[in-house]
């Protein structure tokens, strides 16, 4: 009597695996498994994807999601900036400061581009000029940010210290970006 009650029930959840309206339904539109993947027309933006390698320190595959996304949305000032911090990160210094620049082009009101120009500048040995670029970047961020005015702090401290000798000091700048992936390049003294 038992055999026969578990071969009614599972020849009850066969049927129930059948059944279009539940069970084990499979998608007819596609005969494979699913693979995690975003479905067709979804994809995540080269921004996001990015800003997540930055912060892992891979910078290199960084660069490449941004140019991903430039060529996907083309090339705002959100993408200038990544395109520069990553270029910062990688020690291409001039790339970095033409790509920043252009972000302050494209969006004059863009603290984070002002700043990560501003830390670049410090890199190469530009003090004046840095510094008037971090004291842009603190007005336009109305001092909300700390680390904007760390940097200006310290760009101003650098700029009254004759000792400076450049980009070789023991000072790090912090890189800022705007929105859910945004760098801070901040001063750790």
């Amino acid at each position: 009597m038992k055999q026969n009650w578990v071969g009614f029930i599972l020849a009850l959840s066969l049927l129930t695996a059948c059944d279009p309206a539940g069970g084990f339904q499979r998608n007819t539109d596609n005969p494979y498994a699913p693979t995690g993947q975003p479905r067709h027309g979804e994809s995540v933006d080269g921004l996001t994807v990015g800003h997540r390698l930055m912060a892992a320190g891979e910078y290199e595959l960084a660069l490449k999601a941004y140019y991903r996304a430039a060529s996907e949305q083309g090339m705002t000032a959100d993408v200038y900036s990544a395109l520069g911090s990553a270029n910062l990160k990688l020690g291409r210094l001039g790339q970095a400061e033409t790509m920043l620049r252009k972000a302050v082009e494209a969006d004059q009101k863009f603290p984070p581009a002002w700043n990560n120009l501003g830390v670049v500048l410090m890199e190469r040995g530009k003090i004046a000029e840095a510094r008037q670029v971090f004291r842009t970047a603190y007005a336009l961020d109305s001092g909300q940010s700390d680390s904007i005015r760390d940097n200006l702090r310290l760009a101003i401290a650098k700029s009254r210290d004759s000792g400076y000798t450049g980009p070789d000091n023991d000072d790090n700048f912090s890189l800022v970006r705007r929105g859910h992936g945004s760098f801070l390049l901040l001063s750790t003294p």
